[in-house]
């Protein structure tokens, strides 16, 4: 009987290392699949982060252009204005009136000063400078007076602007050809 028992305890610690070993691998499959999972979660919410990354980068460059340009149509409005001050300045100089061109000319620059803080530059054109057709436009062509005035600005009959490094408003010239 005794052997009977002694057997039996042996099958049946065959049987509890056999079922260990089932569950022991049943774990490690169970592990694996846990691991990638957890694997596949994790590569999903770095993409999902480097996404959201990409994102606010974005908005944030295209709040800063909004910011920059977000005055273009006010600034575009006072230009004339403006070549109206440059206009009356020039002919307040060919009178005697000091006092009054003075006043014109302090409003002037007031005014220049706060469109310039706005962002806003005038283009510095020169006689003789090469046309360039990404800041000026061509009114007129003129036959030049000699072969280094061919496609060179002659004279300017409208300044153009900036806003930033954006163009807004093109210097009109007359060209020679």
């Amino acid at each position: 009987m005794e052997e009977n028992n002694q057997s039996s305890n042996e099958e049946l610690k065959a049987l509890d290392e056999k079922e260990l070993a089932t569950e022991n691998q049943e774990n490690q499959s169970v592990d694996e699949n846990l691991k990638q999972l957890l694997d596949q979660e994790k590569d999903k919410y770095i993409r999902l982060f480097a996404e959201f990354e990409n994102y606010k980068k974005r908005v944030l460059k295209e709040r800063m252009e909004l910011f920059k340009t977000a005055g273009q149509e006010v600034l575009v409005s006072l230009l004339p204005v403006l070549d109206d001050f440059e206009r009356c300045l020039k002919e307040l100089h060919k009178s005697e009136s000091t006092e009054i061109t003075k006043g014109i000319e302090l409003i002037h620059s007031k005014f220049s000063e706060t469109l310039k803080n706005k962002g806003l530059t005038k283009m510095e054109i020169n006689q003789g400078d090469d046309f360039d057709v990404d800041k000026h436009e061509a009114i007129t062509q003129i036959p030049s007076p000699n072969e280094e005035s061919k496609n060179k600005i002659i004279d300017t009959i409208e300044n153009g602007y900036l806003l930033g490094e954006k163009v807004i408003r093109f210097a009109k010239v007359v060209i020679g050809k």
